[in-house]
This record gives C-alpha cells, structure tokens and sequence, in this order.
C-alpha cells in the first residue's frame, strides 16, 4: 500500500490529525488530464485537502469541494468520500507559471487571492450541509485551514504539498491535518504551532521517504501518538455508460433524434477522469425509445 491515509489523536485526544502519501493518487490524476506543472500543484493540493475532509466522514458519505478563483487556473472541483476514493479536475489543465519569489511552483498566482472555496457534503440526509468561505491565501492549505476555522469551528492547520519532476510527472504529493478539541491547553498549541513552522514540505518529507506515521510524530513533537487507522487512498471515478446513456435520456426524443440525423452517433466525456463513452446510432434509438416511455 504506496498511497494510505493515517488517523490518529494525542495529547490525551485533545488533538485529532491526519497524513496521507497521495502520491499515485495525484499522479493518476496527472496522467488523466495532463495537466502542466503549475495545474498539477493546484488540483492536487485540493484533492489531498478533499481526501483528508473526506476521512473526516463515514463511508458512503460524500463531499464536493469546488475552489473558484480569479486566477488563471479557473475552477477546480474535488469529489471524495469515507473510503479514501477522490476525483477532480481543474479547469485550464495547461497551466505553467513561472515559479514564485520562493522558487515554488505559483500555486496563489494559480488560483488567485479572491474568491470562494465551497464545501458540499452528502451525509445521506434529505438536505446536503454546504459551507462557503472566501479564498484568503490562493495557496489552498491556508484556505482549507480558515474555512475549517470559520464554517466548522474547528481550529487547524492543513499542510497540502505536490511536489512535480522536471517532466511534468508527479514525485511525491501529501499533506496533514491538525484539529484541535475543545478544551486543549494553550502550551499544547503553542508546541504544535512551533513545530509546524520548523517543519519542511511534506513531499519533500516524502521524498526523502518518510511515512505519513513519521511524519504526524514529528508535526506533533509526542510519542504518545495513537494511530487509529490506516485507510488506502486512491483516484477512482464511478462514472458508467449507463449513468451517461440516463443523462441523454433526460435531453428528451427530440434532442436525441438531432444526435442521430446530425452525428450519427454520439461520445461523451467525464470531466472527472477523462474517460470517453461511444453511442452509436442503434444504442441512441434504444435511449430515445427509453425516453418516450416504449422500454
């Protein structure tokens, strides 16, 4: 298991944190869209951001994360769920900025410094719980870390880290997330806050081989770490040719008749993982029979 997420709380559970390696996860995502250097740190730090919310939540549950900016990159959109499985997709996947005042890939350049960042979550009640908050820093940790501050009044840091080869391939991509529980003492926060300016990236903790487990021991500066589980993550979209085919149903007989006279067929294409799905012009006349009620 190369890409896996870890839960765990210390400080007698007055702190709750989470790491994941990502990184085929992200590279997946990569190869899929193709996405340029800068495109690939932008979508791949939201999607580790979307992992780690999504372990926040019980299995089927779902959430979508959608990150709207005035910068170039455009929207990013994140799915994920409780059982570690993730999708996205950014907008302007050919997208490569010159590096930061840092060196770093321009992430904030990216994105831009106004915006939203919105969180959907499907928790299988009759309304979705949808939480918004303006984007603060363009970097996306800082983003994730107010929105929680803000929308969920959970106080945390979120660390998100893609760390991209000359060929544009992914190295390492990761991140943590730290929250803090009612009731922590204030030396215990000032320990954790000094820690996480002396720590580096976590791809480059990554790089050098560490385990996201290595990695919260360090963040958190205890050895009274307790690892709660060990979750395998991955890229994975479930979209179908069947889910697509009821989405041309829905265009009515009309629309599909035009579809048959026009193209003689048609394929479709899921913005999530790039898949494509062919109809032909026997398959369209079955959908349009199913449209007009004869199936």
């Amino acid at each position: 298991m190369t890409d896996y997420l870890v839960k765990a709380l210390a400080y007698d559970g007055f702190v709750r944190a989470y790491a994941v390696n990502a990184t085929e996860t992200i590279a997946e995502a990569q190869r899929r869209h193709d996405t340029w250097n800068t495109a690939s740190a932008a979508l791949g730090r939201t999607m580790i951001g979307g992992l780690m919310l999504g372990a926040t939540l019980k299995g089927e549950d779902k959430l979508t994360i959608k990150i709207d900016g005035n910068g170039p990159a455009g929207g990013i959109v994140v799915d994920s769920n409780g059982k570690g499985d993730v999708k996205g997709y950014i907008k302007n996947t050919h997208l490569s900025l010159p590096l930061n005042e840092i060196g770093k890939l321009d992430v904030r350049g990216a994105v831009g410094t106004e915006g939203m960042l919105t969180v959907i979550k499907d928790l299988g009640l009759k309304e979705p719980f949808s939480g918004q908050t303006p984007i603060v820093s363009g970097e996306i940790g800082e983003d994730f870390t107010y929105y929680l501050a803000v929308s969920e009044q959970i106080p945390s840091a979120v660390g998100v880290s893609v760390l991209v080869d000359t060929d544009d391939s992914i190295k390492t991509a990761g991140g943590f997330m730290i929250q803090i529980m009612p009731g922590a003492e204030d030396e215990v926060i000032d320990q954790i806050e000094e820690r996480l300016k002396e720590t580096t990236r976590i791809s480059s903790l990554l790089d050098e081989g560490q385990t996201p487990e290595e990695i919260l021991q360090r963040l958190l500066g205890t050895n009274d770490v307790e690892f709660l589980e060990k979750m395998p993550v991955q890229f994975k979209c479930d979209c179908s040719k069947e889910k697509f085919g009821a989405a041309i149903i829905s265009l009515g007989p009309d629309e599909i008749q035009a579809m048959i006279d026009e193209d003689h067929g048609a394929e479709a294409v899921c913005t999530f993982c790039n898949n494509k799905y062919k109809y032909s012009e026997a398959d369209l006349l079955e959908l349009k029979r199913e449209a007009m009620g004869e199936l």
